[in-house]
């Protein structure tokens, strides 16, 4: 079943990609910064990116995906946020442009996209990694009621997981 949902909160609105995210998804990764406690790679030509985007299979084979999120005031990309089954588990990821950090766009992102995989997608647990460093990311974790659940070994770091249950949020 594929994903025909575009999702909203009070300043966003989250779509599926389309291939003409291409050039903000290059420039997005382009960043050191953004890029910095992820192990991710950026990609090496805008091209790079469009083949990302047509190979991404998730809204096809999982009915999630990560999402564009767009200012709903200036239809600007900001970014991405949303769910991803991995793993055998569902990860809730969120990735934006840094003159974005800061201003709870990723928690008002990630809050809601959560929500949707509790309330609408019926999920029973969602889970959130991040390095044990990035204290940004481990604070939306908590902010929208994830709870510590164990550390691992991410990319040779030290990561941690959180996770959420529809009984505890």
């Amino acid at each position: 079943m594929t994903m025909q949902y575009e999702l909203e909160t009070t300043r966003t609105y989250l779509r599926q990609f389309t291939i003409d995210d291409a050039h903000d998804l290059y420039q997005l990764n382009l960043d050191p910064e953004v890029l910095k406690y992820t192990g991710d790679k950026p990609f090496g030509t805008v091209d790079d990116a469009k083949a990302f985007l047509s190979s991404y299979d998730q809204y096809n084979k999982y009915n999630v995906g990560r999402l564009a999120v767009v200012v709903k005031d200036t239809d600007q990309f900001i970014g991405w946020c949303g769910l991803k089954f991995d793993l055998d588990q569902y990860d809730i990821g969120f990735r934006l442009f840094r003159e974005y950090w800061n201003q709870g766009f990723a928690t008002e992102a990630a809050g809601r996209c959560v929500e949707y995989g509790f309330n609408h997608l019926g999920l029973s647990e969602i889970i959130g990694r991040a390095r044990k460093e990035n204290k940004a990311s481990i604070r939306i974790l908590e902010k929208i009621g994830m709870t510590f659940k164990k550390t691992f070994d991410f990319d040779g770091q030290e990561g941690v997981i959180y996770f959420a249950t529809r009984l505890n949020l």
